[in-house]
């Protein structure tokens, strides 16, 4: 909807409840005390709303109606667009909307009912939700072209000698390089970890300028390697393989578009994961 369009129907809806629902004085727009009784009973009228649209859809043998979707950062960057391309191409009524963030916040953001369902870097315990396994993914240890460890395999004592590149406290690529060391014989302050950063294209940045190394989903450095832009090396003795997980509520088997998003992962998310492009140091690291 256009501005306009949106004030006309506030305008519309202020009318009706005799009362103004926004307090636009000072320069900002705030909710009044009406507002604020209303917004939680709006937020109920579109949830049964969207509960009416899908149920008339699935009655009618078609999934419909939105779905919100939140992923931890690799996989919502590197593998999400392909998943949600081949969901909607076989549910092409859903509306999904999407967002992004680490492993803890996700799973927060799905017990607050922000979103339905999350792809997480797992497996994850927690009580209030069921996560299970749909896709597994490798670590690899990334470092520059010019590295003295490009193409090479190297003794898990060396880590010590490293500047590392490490994502923030949260992350479930964080926890998972953390208990391989440690399973590995190293202890988490044996590392000299250089810096923390957010995302995994800042960490791959750092490693192109020199400031350490870091390790990395395989699916993220994929282009890099094609391009001879950063090297693998290989860790002896280290196993980095690990699960993504599907997460929803605990409780009953999930339904609806959940239960359609939920079924349509674990049969066909292998199929829909895009194609590495590395060199063979790539693909034998990988396995």
């Amino acid at each position: 909807m256009t501005q306009p369009a949106v004030t006309q129907q506030v305008k519309a809806l202020e009318d009706e409840l005799g009362v103004p629902l926004f307090d636009r004085s000072g320069g900002r727009i705030t909710l009044t005390a009406g507002g604020k009784v209303l917004l939680p009973l709006a937020d109920q009228v579109k949830e049964i709303s969207d509960q009416a649209f899908a149920a008339v859809a699935e009655a009618s043998g078609e999934q419909a109606g939105d779905l919100a979707v939140g992923a931890s950062q690799t996989i919502a960057q590197y593998l999400l667009p392909n998943f949600i391309a081949g969901f909607m191409k076989a549910h092409p009524r859903i509306r999904i909307v999407a967002r992004s963030g680490n492993t803890d916040a996700m799973l927060d953001a799905l017990v607050a009912h922000q979103i339905q369902v999350a792809l997480i870097e797992g497996p994850d315990q927690r009580k209030d939700l069921n996560i299970e396994p749909f896709f597994q993914d490798h670590m690899v240890l990334v470092v520059p072209t010019s590295h003295e460890w490009a193409d090479q395999e190297v003794d898990i004592e060396a880590l010590k000698q490293q500047p590392l590149l490490m994502r923030e406290f949260g992350s479930g690529s964080r926890r998972v390089v953390e208990k391989a060391i440690v399973a590995a014989g190293l202890r988490k302050k044996d590392l000299r970890i250089q810096m923390e950063l957010d995302s995994t294209e800042g960490l791959l940045s750092a490693v192109e300028v020199g400031l350490g190394v870091t390790f990395v989903s395989r699916w993220a450095v994929r282009n890099q390697l094609s391009l001879g832009t950063l090297k693998i090396a290989r860790v002896r003795g280290l196993k980095l393989s690990r699960q993504f997980s599907i997460a929803y509520p605990a409780g009953p088997a999930p339904t609806g578009n959940v239960r359609a998003f939920h079924r349509f992962l674990l049969s066909t998310s292998l199929e829909l994961a895009p194609r590495p492009t590395g060199k063979q140091a790539f693909v034998r690291t990988a396995r």
